[in-house]
């Protein structure tokens, strides 16, 4: 039996999962140089920084390709109005001038839900990370956030035994039990309160790590039968 007291787990920040060494340009840095620099470090986007490192916009491939997009030809009337700010990048030769401004940044103490958030809603792959000064102190990608799947599914275990069955199935109700299963979290065991089933749903989702949460529970009948009260997965 594993006695090693239990620490409660504390969510990851980004600050665990990013990438501190970060590959950046200035404004003034030029078209090609920028290219140059994407394709040595294999990035798709780089920081554009000024002063100390405060970062003042990002420069992508997007913002890159209508130079070559209308390299031998004129865009369409109709391109001119739809697209105004991707064409106005044709004639740009610096970052300052190239760069997506003000940039989509996460602060290092966030949380990996925040920035998942972040680059769904603006459509981003990849965030700078700035400090409470707004100084570039990393960066963090869509892979980085998927780390936390990583996690043992015995370690999994452990945290959802202490946060979600200790306190809601406490007395006559700990015959509930917890199984991981690549990352799949399944509640046994019997339930009385069949109200507490979604609670622990939701408890269960939010530990990190956990794929899907499923449960295969009875509930006490009379003179000795069961009736169970849900199985599988929940909606």
């Amino acid at each position: 039996m594993d006695r090693t007291p239990h620490t409660p787990h504390t969510p990851h920040i980004v600050s665990d999962v990013m990438t501190q060494t970060v590959v950046s340009v200035g404004r003034d840095a030029p078209f090609k140089q920028i290219v140059m620099t994407m394709e040595q470090w294999k990035v798709s986007a780089l920081p554009v920084l000024e002063g100390e490192g405060r970062v003042v916009g990002v420069v992508s491939e997007a913002d890159l390709l209508p130079k070559e997009e209308f390299r031998d030809g004129d865009p369409s009337r109709m391109e001119q109005l739809r697209r105004p700010e991707e064409l106005a990048r044709v004639g740009a030769v610096a970052a300052g001038e190239l760069m997506t401004a003000p940039a989509v940044c996460v602060h290092a103490g966030a949380t990996l839900a925040e920035a998942a958030r972040i680059m769904a809603r603006r459509r981003v792959k990849r965030l700078p990370v700035t400090d409470a000064g707004g100084l570039l102190v990393g960066v963090v990608s869509r892979g980085d956030l998927l780390k936390v799947f990583l996690r043992p599914d015995e370690e999994i275990a452990r945290e959802v035994r202490h946060e979600v069955v200790e306190p809601l199935f406490p007395g006559a109700d700990r015959s509930v039990e917890v199984r991981v299963a690549d990352g799949v979290v399944t509640f046994t065991g019997e339930i009385r309160d069949t109200a507490l089933v979604p609670v622990a749903a939701r408890m269960a989702r939010s530990v990190e790590g956990v794929v899907d949460v499923g449960f295969d529970l009875s509930r006490p009948g009379v003179a000795g039968r069961h009736e169970p009260p849900v199985a599988g997965p929940l909606p």
